[in-house]
């Protein structure tokens, strides 16, 4: 339970900042004249993300795991990227670069790709912190992890979907709210981090 717990509140504290690829799921769900037509961006988002969380788990798990030193300095630079992170969170301003307009299932697919591939900030997300807040685990415990993180995506991009079509620009205009939320998870979850691993 307290690993789920871990996976849950490190991934939303991650993917909760209203940045590019948010802001470009909730445009389509605010946009498209239905729902289900915003489908193609969610799942494409939802699936680069749970690729980038399996190579970020397996990646740094075999790169640390014959050295106790290297995994403590991942640990330690984990821990300190996750307060920039909190703190680019907390002073960070509404995105304004996504597309706000209804794109054909091609363009949403394409466009999901890029924001969620091409984002250095989702692969140090991944990578530098995922990734070495995964090193704590082992064997079923790892997996439980993992699958919660991927989980928090799929019903996070779901989520933005759907409450951009319920609610549009009224939602996407609380951007600064929720970047503040998502700082407070992702500083809870440095400080929880670095009791575990030091």
């Amino acid at each position: 339970m307290k690993t789920m717990l871990h996976g849950t509140v490190l991934a939303f504290g991650l993917i909760l900042p209203l940045g590019v690829q948010n802001l470009f799921l909730l445009c389509q769900g605010a946009f498209q004249p239905k729902l289900w037509r915003a489908l193609p961006g969610v799942v494409t988002a939802a699936l680069c993300d749970t690729l980038l969380i399996v190579l970020a788990v397996a990646g740094v798990t075999r790169l640390v795991a014959a050295s106790v030193m290297v995994a403590a300095l991942l640990s330690a630079l984990g821990c300190l990227l996750l307060f920039y992170l909190g703190w680019r969170s907390w002073r960070s301003e509404q995105e304004t670069s996504a597309a706000r307009e209804a794109l054909s299932p091609l363009k949403q697919v394409a466009l999901a790709a890029g924001v969620s591939l091409g984002n250095p900030h989702a692969i140090l997300d991944t990578i530098g912190v995922i990734g070495v807040a995964s090193l704590q685990y082992a064997g079923e415990e790892k997996i439980i992890f993992s699958l919660s993180c991927i989980a928090v995506s799929w019903l996070w991009f779901f989520s933005l979907a759907a409450a951009g079509r319920i609610f549009g620009s009224r939602f996407i205009a609380q951007g600064r709210k929720l970047n503040k939320l998502a700082a407070l998870c992702i500083w809870g979850a440095a400080v929880y981090l670095g009791m575990r691993a030091f």
